[in-house]
């Protein structure tokens, strides 16, 4: 397994994708690129080649589980995880989304000093198994 080190995410919120890229960047020492909608994230995936995408799930022009399931469908991107954020997260929501081809799914707000952690702890599980 090889460590993570690009990740790419699609947050639609100016002030939380501008945390997002503090706490994985400053914080995490990952690269990173942000999309500001769904729709930017298949040509941004294909140029940056990211090993994780985290993805909002509530953008305007395209949420986040139709902008996995055209990553799911594309023969390039098919096999990048994703993780989907969420302010509101429900059990059944929560295995909905994993039936998607989510690994997991990280509650907003999150602490963005232990976000980088917490997407380190879920490539490590991933990856073991």
């Amino acid at each position: 397994m090889s460590a993570l080190t690009k990740i790419l995410y699609a947050e639609d919120e100016p002030d939380i994708s501008e945390i997002i890229m503090l706490a994985l960047e400053s914080v995490g020492g990952f690269e990173v690129v942000g999309c500001p909608s769904g729709l930017s994230v298949i040509d941004s995936a294909l140029t940056f080649t990211p090993q994780l995408i985290l993805l909002d799930v509530m953008m305007p022009d395209m949420d986040g589980p139709t902008t996995l399931k055209l990553l799911k469908e594309h023969p390039v991107l098919q096999t990048i995880p994703v993780v989907f954020l969420t302010a509101k997260i429900l059990p059944d929501e929560l295995e909905r989304f994993k039936v998607l081809g989510a690994i997991d799914v990280i509650s907003k707000p999150f602490d963005p000093m232990t976000l980088a952690d917490e997407i380190k702890i879920i490539w490590d599980t991933f990856h073991a198994g």
